[in-house]
């Protein structure tokens, strides 16, 4: 089960690393357009907060899985 859930987190790291480069084409195509000041901004910060949400994803089932088996 413990080991399930490490694999889990692994797992949702990978994925989440390999889509990190279509998720900053996107947002640079968005940018590419009519957009300006602070919504530009923002919209340039998407690849940061998708990053950080991945990282935090994968490490919370990790240390989930390492909590069954009464590691931490």
């Amino acid at each position: 089960m413990s080991l399930g859930r490490m694999m889990q987190g692994f797992i949702t790291v990978i994925v989440g690393v390999s889509l990190i480069p279509t998720v900053a084409d996107t947002i640079s195509t968005a940018t590419g357009g009519n957009v300006t000041g602070s919504a530009a901004s923002i919209l340039e910060l998407t690849t940061l907060f998708f990053a950080l949400g991945i990282m935090v994803a994968g490490i919370g089932i990790a240390v989930g899985g390492l909590a069954d088996i009464g590691l931490i």
